[in-house]
């Protein structure tokens, strides 16, 4: 299937999916969008990503793996991550996203279970019968990290083009060492995060508000 859609619409109407229908993407598919997020921009044109898609019994492998590894609180990332570092604005944000969610899932703030049930949905990928895990070479750096970001921006808009979805998942980052074991990955594949992806359960889509965006006065300043 070819996009059809404008790049403005693509823009506006991608969304982090967190529901997945039980439908594998077709290889011819899932290839297309791979050649794209191919020609995403890097620095020195280095192209400093290394991608690892598992699908199949590897993707159930994985999953079970990062279930045990949550169960037995084994932690293993390889590049630092401190959500207390967020402060004003970006706190909020940050706060209100994680509120709308849970308010989707009818889960209380103050529902340790329910909460910890909802974040262990990330581990099983929400359902999607695949996930591509982003890593970067072992020497990276901020600017390859970035450059692996454009990567995973071009890769989401990608599949949105196409009326498939996906969501970057950081929570798969926790657990590097897991990841590697599990999928058999050389130790200096650093693992950033993983994007899960499929065709979206448009119940759920339907039944989730969208996360706002601060406006153009937050976010750019003009220099003349």
């Amino acid at each position: 299937m070819s996009p059809s859609a404008s790049f403005s619409d693509v823009v506006r109407d991608r969304r982090a999916v967190r529901s997945f229908l039980d439908k594998a993407v077709p290889d011819d598919v899932l290839r297309a969008v791979l050649d794209e997020a191919q020609l995403a921009p890097s620095n020195s044109n280095t192209q400093p990503w290394i991608v690892h898609i598992a699908r199949g019994t590897a993707r159930d492998r994985l999953s079970e793996a990062l279930l045990r590894a949550d169960d037995e609180e084994r932690y293993s990332l390889d590049f630092p991550y401190d959500g207390s570092a967020y402060e004003g604005a970006y706190a909020r944000r940050r706060q209100d996203q994680a509120k709308a969610l849970l308010d989707a899932l009818g889960v209380s703030r103050d529902d340790e279970a329910g909460r910890r049930l909802a974040a262990r949905r990330n581990l099983e990928f929400f359902g999607a019968p695949q996930v591509a895990l982003l890593c970067v070479p072992g020497f990276a750096g901020a600017r390859i990290t970035a450059d692996a970001g454009m990567y995973a921006q071009t890769f989401l808009l990608s599949l949105a083009a196409r009326g498939l979805g996906g969501v970057a998942q950081t929570t798969i980052g926790f657990y590097a060492d897991t990841v590697r074991e599990a999928l058999g990955l050389p130790d200096d594949h650093k693992l950033l995060f993983s994007m899960s992806f499929g065709y979206p359960d448009k119940r759920w889509t339907a039944q989730t508000p969208r996360t706002y965006r601060a406006s153009l006065e937050e976010s750019v300043h003009f220099h003349e």
